[in-house]
C-alpha cells in the first residue's frame, strides 16, 4: 500500500518520463524496451501492493485466532 507522496512522486515521474520521451526520437526496439520497462515497473508495484495486502490479512487472521486462544483461556 503506498503512501500519497509515494504515489504523487510516481505520478510525477511518470509524467516527466513521458515529456523526456515525446522530444527525444527513438528507434523501435529503444521504444520497445522503454515500454516493456515501464511495463514491468507497474508490475512491480501492483505486486508489492498485493504482498502488503496479502500480508495484512495474515496479521488479522493469526490476531483473530490468538484472540480466540485468549478468549476460551480466561473462561
Amino acid at each position: 500500500m503506498a503512501s500519497r507522496l509515494e504515489q504523487a512522486l510516481a505520478r510525477f515521474r511518470r509524467a516527466r518520463q513521458a515529456e523526456q520521451e515525446a522530444t527525444t526520437p527513438r528507434r523501435g526496439s529503444d521504444a520497445f524496451r522503454v515500454r516493456v520497462e515501464e511495463r514491468l515497473r507497474n508490475l512491480e508495484q501492483q505486486v508489492n501492493e498485493i504482498k502488503g495486502r496479502v500480508n495484512g490479512l495474515i496479521f488479522l487472521v493469526a490476531g483473530t485466532a490468538l484472540t480466540q486462544v485468549i478468549m476460551k483461556i480466561l473462561q
